[in-house]
């Protein structure tokens, strides 16, 4: 079960209770990535941070990433946040840092424009949903939809004409990912707009804004 409330566009608490049992519940909170939040993210992504070392740079400076030193995408994405907007969302169960949501205009991440399965389907100024991350012995108890519900809410008060995620589709490959699986979406209300490649749909959650 989710429940939302929400205090202007990039100031918001969202609260949720996710069922993790019979008779079971997690109260969750999602709130922006903020610099004073920095240290809850750095918990939770770890020393080496979180998938294979990551810092969510990739999608934002392409195949540098790969060779350069993790601590200096650390320090570059630690800029970004200081910098703001805020780059994405946080949940915390109580005060631990259980999971993250990177939800950013496409615009700002020009690798995936350089990226031909994932390739842009139109001119709409979408934002992209580029990354889910849950910690682990967190993981199956509806975090990564409480991060999207809450994305969802977020982009609809900043006014976007729709939300993008790019998840793999686990009936077609086995592999891992750090995007989401379209099953998890698709619940949300995302719907496949392109397959470049069969296991990596494009989705789209349609906002009111792209109705004016």
């Amino acid at each position: 079960m989710f429940r939302f409330a929400c205090r202007s566009t990039m100031r918001f608490v969202a609260r949720y209770e996710s069922r993790v049992g019979p008779g079971e519940t997690m109260k969750l909170k999602v709130r922006p990535l903020t610099a004073e939040l920095w240290p809850a993210l750095e918990d939770l992504f770890g020393p080496l941070g979180a998938c294979s070392g990551c810092w969510c740079m990739y999608w934002r400076i392409g195949a540098a990433y790969r060779k350069r030193p993790r601590a200096q995408n650390k320090a570059d994405f630690r800029r970004v946040v200081d910098e703001g907007p805020p780059p994405g969302l946080l949940a915390f169960e109580g005060d631990l840092a259980v999971g993250w949501c990177q939800i950013t205009p496409r615009a700002a991440l020009p690798q995936l424009d350089r990226t031909w399965r994932l390739r842009r389907v139109d001119d709409v100024p979408v934002w992209s949903i580029s990354c889910l991350y849950v910690r682990k012995g967190y993981r199956q108890k509806g975090i990564a939809r409480a991060l999207i519900e809450a994305a969802i809410e977020a982009a609809k008060k900043a006014g976007v004409p729709a939300l993008e995620a790019y998840p793999l589709d686990r009936r077609l490959t086995p592999s891992s990912t750090s995007t989401g699986f379209a099953t998890t979406y698709a619940k949300a209300g995302f719907k496949t707009v392109a397959r470049h490649v069969p296991p990596r749909p494009i989705m789209r959650y349609d906002l009111p804004a792209a109705k004016r």
